[in-house]
Order: C-alpha cells, then structure tokens, then sequence
C-alpha cells in the first residue's frame, strides 16, 4: 500500500483509513506484531488476585499468560511450561503451585520450577535451570495491564490525569462481578472507532440516546487515551438504570475502554482475531454492596448493556462489510464528532510508519 496513507493528518481535513486495513490478512497480522504487542493489555483486576495463589489466564495476540499472587505479589508469566509448551492454568482459580497440565512440570508461585516426574533419570538436569519467562506488568486503578514487548510507555503516561478528573472514584476498590465475551464479525479497529464517536448515537442506540444529552455530548484528548462525556437526562425514567450523574467514557489506545457510570464500572478490551473478526471482552464492576441490591444492579446492568451491544455488533458488522465491497474509498472526517476516531487513527498511522 501507498505509504501516503500513514502521512499525519488534520483533523479538520481528515479522511478516514483504507478499507485494506480492516480486511487485509496482512495488517491483522501487523495489527498484533507492531500495535497489541507493544502496548498495554488488560489482563486482571486486583480484587480477582487477593489471595496468595489466585490466578487469571488470559490470551494476548494469540500469546497466553498467567497473572499471579505470588504472595509477594503480583507477576506476570507466559502460560507455557518450559518443557514442551503445556498450560500451567486453564482458568482462573487459586493453586499453591503452578503445575503444567500436559505433563506436571510443578513450578513455585515466583515461576521457579519446583519438580519435574522422572526428569531425574536425565545426566545434568537441575530444577533451578528453569524458570518461567515474567512478563512486564503494572497496575493502575487496581486493574493489572502487561506489555508483551519493551517499547511502550510508562503506564501512568498511558493513563494521565484520570484518576484525579474522576475523584471520589476509586476503581481498585471495586470488586469484579461478572464476564460477557462476544465474537464479533468485524475487524478490531471497526469496533473500537464505533466506540470512539457518539456520531452514532441518535441513528443506532435510541435507547441510550434518550438518557444522554447527545448537544453536551463532548470529546477530550491526551496524549494516548480519549474522554467522551455527557450528562446523563431522565435520572427518572423507568427504563435508566444509572440514576443521576455522569457517563464517562475513555478510551485508551489501542484497545481498552473504561465505562464509568453511577455505582459501576465496565472495561471492554477489543482482540483481533483475524482480518474481519475480534473478541470483545466486558467486564463488570461494582462497590462492595449487600448481595439484595448488588443482584438488582448486575440485572439492570445486563438487560440495558446486552440491547446497546446488540446494536453495535449490528451496525460494525455492517460497517465491515461495507469495507470488504470492494467499493470503499476513505471518506471525510466529522471534525466536530470524530475527533476521537481520528485521534485513534493517527496513532495507528504513527506505528504503521514506524
């Protein structure tokens, strides 16, 4: 492709990427090398690893890791044993040792390997010669981020100034609830740019449309993450289940979406797949509350959250479509209501130069 099409843009004569980049086989596969691996990836959430053992697995760019208690706390390793590649973890759960599901290689909590069955029958072999790779990880409001490769930036540089705007607001005090994956038949990026807009809002959500002020509805940016916000109208209305106060929406590149909301919070990280399909994964968050009222928070949650899914999925599988036509041509920018598509858009052009 036409490397002119990475060149920087203004926001104010932007045009939207090439259909290539949300169909070729090519850019799935760079969109993992060059972008997810070299960045921060959500991965756990403190109030999952409080116990010395507690684990989570999760899958990064096709790469599994493990997220560890250790008991002097929290690591990171690649979930492949060191013998032939066997998973210490299949789900999430508490161990006092990590021991390989293939053959039982048994490493120690700080990936250290512990024993390894009949293993002593061969000349030389040692347990300390082997140890689990770490991964490099950090933590930021409770939630545990990983970064595959070393060139990325400090996570506070990631997330700067967020904590503070969203005082009293605590996010490592609240305590994960619950999980919705869903596949999707759109290519990553189509789904992260329908999230960075509320251009959409009055044609695909008319539901949530209703409760936002979509005239205030505003987008600020920093340096890698985007805030949209709105004031929430019709605190009253039978069908809002959020009350009175604010939606925050940020979003921080590549992949990761905050959504604070009154008494919840929701993360969504998006996973390409391949060329034309992602992972979605929600997840959400709630104070510690008395069971009676946290059930009724998690019921309207769903009800409300699965309908606004709903009509994204629709229209980003649509939108997909559309650019594997064949009939696609970059189109011009709304500078008043895509400037975070646009933000988005010239980081990606920054890393497909590089």
């Amino acid at each position: 492709m036409n490397q002119s099409a990475f060149k920087a843009q203004h926001l104010d004569q932007a045009s939207s990427l090439p259909a290539e980049v949300y169909v070729n086989k090519a850019f799935a596969e760079w969109d993992k090398q060059v972008v997810i691996k070299n960045s921060w990836q959500l991965t756990a959430h403190v109030s999952q690893l409080q116990n010395q053992g507690d684990h989570v697995v999760h899958e990064v760019a096709g790469i599994p890791v493990i997220v560890v208690n250790t008991g002097d706390g929290i690591q990171a390793f690649y979930n492949v044993c060191r013998h032939r590649g066997g998973p210490l973890a299949m789900k999430n759960g508490n161990s006092k040792t990590l021991m390989c599901k293939y053959h039982g290689w048994n490493y120690h909590l700080n990936g250290q390997l512990k024993s390894a069955p009949e293993m002593q029958h061969n000349e030389n072999f040692n347990v300390c010669d082997h140890k689990l790779p770490e991964i490099k990880s950090d933590i930021w409001q409770g939630f545990v981020f990983i970064a595959l490769g070393n060139d990325v930036p400090e996570l506070s540089a990631v997330y700067d100034g967020i904590a503070e705007h969203i005082k009293p607001i605590d996010m490592s005090q609240m305590v994960f609830c619950r999980r919705d994956e869903f596949i999707i038949d759109c290519n990553w990026k189509v789904y992260v740019e329908n999230y960075l807009e509320g251009y959409h809002l009055p044609h695909v959500h008319p539901g949530l449309n209703k409760l936002l002020d979509y005239k205030s509805y505003q987008t600020e940016l920093k340096q890698w993450h985007s805030y949209q916000y709105s004031p929430i109208e019709n605190a009253a209305c039978d069908d809002n289940p959020y009350g009175e106060g604010q939606a925050h929406y940020y979003f921080a590149y590549p992949n990761t979406m905050f959504n604070i909301l009154p008494n919840r919070v929701q993360s969504n990280q998006v996973l390409p797949i391949n060329a034309q399909q992602c992972k979605v994964i929600f997840d959400y968050y709630y104070p510690k509350l008395p069971a009676d009222a946290l059930a009724k928070l998690i019921e309207q949650d769903r009800d409300f959250s699965d309908k606004v899914q709903s009509e994204d999925i629709g229209i980003c599988e649509a939108v997909q479509k559309g650019y594997a036509s064949g009939s696609y041509t970059p189109g011009p920018l709304c500078a008043k209501r895509e400037s975070g598509v646009h933000h988005f858009q010239e980081l990606l052009r920054s890393a497909y130069r590089n």
